[in-house]
């Protein structure tokens, strides 16, 4: 499928992940809706960074609003649908919000995209889902397991998308990536979170250094999702978007800190630690369905990715609060 020209709805738009999306649709002359999170600041996320902004048609609301979704859908060939409610920290605090946002918010889109008769939905998932990994690499039918209220909602949220495949024959496709990093994420993921550290501190603070981490830069995900949006030999799959290689956070922190030419202390804080039996302690895909299937791979190495995301967090650390443990 040519995107060119279709009518495509993206959630999420306004996010890490969502804001390079927009802007690869846009290269691909897409007819693209933005769906952002409505709030009074009027902020779209990071489409407010891109000199694209004014050119986009953007809606501002909330997921959990059942008619907001269905008059953004109405006319839509293809939705990527991204919005979620994302940190696993946060989830701990508020589930409610993660189980609202994650669960009701993907029913309204299904729902809506079921009675709008949509081409292909393209539904964002999460390796939390697997939680710590039994069998590797982690293959798409590894077990599920819900070791955080997050990863629990990511479940269900999956299964919905899949049940609404088997039961009405919508188009959907199911991308698992593994850990995004890039431009633009937030402080509540690691890789931001040791930049910054080591930028502006005399040491670098983190939680358990011991978890392994499949990490994939930004682009190789979103060549993941448009070639998921443009095969139908997606339709009614879950693939995995990973590098097929881990390393653990411990190792991260010093590669970073070492690209950086610093030479800095590396702390554990136990406030930082997931509660033990919610830790998700390895995590590494086995991505040869995606190639198999979409001739995806992934062509940004973790070395080139980090190089580009050290470079991106330089120029723009006033986005950061530097020190605060972002949850």
């Amino acid at each position: 499928m040519d995107l060119k020209n279709k009518k495509v709805l993206v959630t999420g738009a306004g996010g890490f992940i969502g804001s390079h999306l927009v802007e690869r649709l846009v290269s691909l002359q897409a007819n693209l809706t933005c769906f952002v999170r409505y709030n009074s600041l009027n902020s779209w996320g990071f489409l407010d960074d891109l000199s694209i902004k004014n050119s986009l048609n953007i809606i501002s609301a909330d997921l959990k609003d059942s008619d907001a979704v269905r008059n953004a859908v109405k006319n839509q060939e293809i939705i990527f649908h991204l919005a979620a409610a994302v940190s696993i920290p946060h989830s701990y605090d508020f589930p409610r919000e993660h189980l609202q946002t994650n669960i009701m918010g993907t029913f309204n889109v299904l729902q809506s995209a079921k009675e709008y008769g949509i081409k292909k939905l393209v539904h964002l998932s999460s390796s939390e889902v697997y939680g710590t990994a039994v069998e590797v690499p982690i293959k798409e039918n590894h077990r599920l397991q819900g070791q955080s209220p997050y990863s629990a909602t990511k479940i269900a949220a999956d299964k919905l998308a899949e049940s609404f495949y088997l039961s009405f024959g919508l188009p959907v496709a199911i991308a698992r990536p593994f850990n995004t990093f890039g431009p633009r994420q937030s402080a509540r993921a690691i890789i931001p979170t040791i930049i910054t550290q080591a930028l502006s501190e005399d040491k670098v603070i983190i939680g358990n250094d011991k978890p392994t981490r499949d990490l994939n830069y930004v682009s190789n995900t979103v060549d993941g999702l448009i070639q998921t949006a443009s095969s139908e030999k997606s339709i009614g799959e879950v693939i995995n978007f990973g590098s097929g290689t881990e390393i653990s956070i411990r190792d991260l922190a010093d590669r970073i800190v070492s690209l950086l030419g610093k030479d800095i202390e590396i702390r554990q804080d136990k406030k930082r630690f997931r509660p033990d039996k919610s830790e998700v302690m390895r995590l590494v895909a086995d991505n040869s369905k995606a190639k198999k299937l979409l001739g995806w791979k992934p062509k940004v190495s973790l070395e080139e990715g980090l190089t580009r995301t050290i470079k991106w967090v330089s120029g723009h650390l006033d986005l950061y609060k530097i020190g605060l443990y972002n949850k």
